[in-house]
């Protein structure tokens, strides 16, 4: 069920970074089963490439004091697209704008359903 509501909350995220003001960096366009297999595919990569991809960039997370994070996420962002169904990403900098926008619907979205988990859990004890 964890998987279903991880799938569910990227692909809301990586739909909210499509639709949100201002110029068009991240497009989405598609259907909503192609959007569930995006955020299927995002959590994936995000799973596999990402930690590899934050060990190889120790040096940098250390010199930039992790500031280098904020670009390694809009590089990942930015790749992911590249595999993602109707998702595209216009660069590097539209993807770390895009990477702060996941980060922060992910951690909104996972407080609240985190919450209620936990309290079912704690019921079934």
């Amino acid at each position: 069920m964890r998987v279903l509501v991880r799938i569910v909350i990227n692909a809301v995220a990586l739909y909210v970074t499509s639709v949100l003001p201002g110029p068009p960096w991240i497009t989405f366009h598609g259907s909503l089963l192609k959007l569930l297999f995006a955020g299927a595919l995002f959590g994936l990569f995000n799973a596999w490439v990402r930690p590899i991809a934050i060990f190889l960039s120790i040096p940098a997370l250390i010199l930039t004091l992790g500031l280098f994070y904020f670009v390694l996420n809009g590089i990942l962002l930015y790749v992911v697209s590249w595999f993602l169904p109707g998702y595209h990403v216009s660069g590097v900098m539209a993807g770390m704008l895009g990477s702060l926008v996941i980060s922060l619907l992910n951690w909104a979205l996972h407080a609240a359903f985190a919450g209620e988990s936990r309290e079912e859990a704690g019921l079934r004890r």
